[in-house]
């Protein structure tokens, strides 16, 4: 488990309710996300996970609750907004530009900060060009970090999907975020790949002090990796503290868990 000491909180959801015509997706969840520390949501498969992280990035509108954000508090995020202010999300899924590089698909995760507007970026010339110099800097760091300089020129549709779950991790980080979302980043892996993975999120949570709230079922990953845990089932809080004592929790064993032989 990280070692980060509970800071003051970055961002809060409160009472958040969600629906999908008949069906109630979350029913007034509230918790919150300290400032450094990685916060892991776990539950079975329904249980409201990744429609809580669409709601805090805007994917989704609430029918009812409040968002707090450094402070701030709105009825719903704005993706926009969200990515401009330091939000960043991985998928369940592998979401890149199949067809390019992994070095353009972590370009595209500069694009948010780049200020030179659409004429310049398409002469390439001048002030474009510096700002491009600049950022590609910034992207071969990452590159670095996530150990990944033998694919940087290979399409990523080309990449096992373990590769393909790293690269999304790094266009994730060549945003700067403040607040780093992370959906089930270790589905599809072998055990080698999750130790990478495991060892990544440690690090950028560590050397960068990236606020880190991660989506995960195996429950080895959440204990090492997580400084407070919340639990959803059927879109509702069932349990919320540190990873040891959620792991003890009869709430927990009797819905995720599964009850000791």
């Amino acid at each position: 488990m990280t070692n980060a000491a509970a800071g003051e909180t970055l961002l809060a959801v409160e009472e958040i309710c969600l629906r999908f015509g008949g069906v109630q997706a979350l029913s007034e969840v509230s918790f919150d996300i300290k400032r450094g520390e990685i916060r892991a949501i776990i539950g079975p498969n329904g249980a409201g996970k990744t429609s809580m992280l669409n709601v805090i990035n805007g994917f989704y509108r609430p029918n009812r609750g409040v968002i707090r954000f450094r402070g701030q508090s709105f009825t719903r995020m704005r993706p926009g907004f969200a990515a401009r202010n330091g939000i960043a999300r991985t998928f369940q899924n592998v979401a890149l530009f199949r067809g390019m590089t992994t070095l353009d698909n972590l370009m595209t995760g500069r694009t948010l900060k780049m200020k030179r507007g659409f004429f310049w970026q398409l002469l390439r010339y001048g002030p474009a060009m510096d700002e491009e110099i600049e950022h590609r800097r910034a992207v071969e760091e990452i590159i670095d970090f996530l150990e990944i300089e033998a694919i940087r020129r290979v399409p990523v549709g080309r990449l096992p999907y373990g590769l393909q779950k790293r690269v999304e991790l790094g266009r994730a980080l060549a945003t700067e975020p403040e607040l780093l979302l992370l959906d089930e980043p270790m589905t599809g892996m072998n055990l080698e790949e999750k130790e990478d993975m495991c060892r990544f999120i440690l690090e950028v949570n560590a050397q960068f002090g990236m606020t880190i709230a991660l989506i995960e079922h195996d429950m080895g990953v959440v204990m090492d990796l997580s400084n407070r845990v919340v639990v959803l089932d059927y879109g509702r809080k069932i349990a919320d503290d540190a990873p040891a004592v959620v792991k003890q929790d009869p709430a927990v064993i009797a819905a995720y868990l599964g009850v000791a032989g």
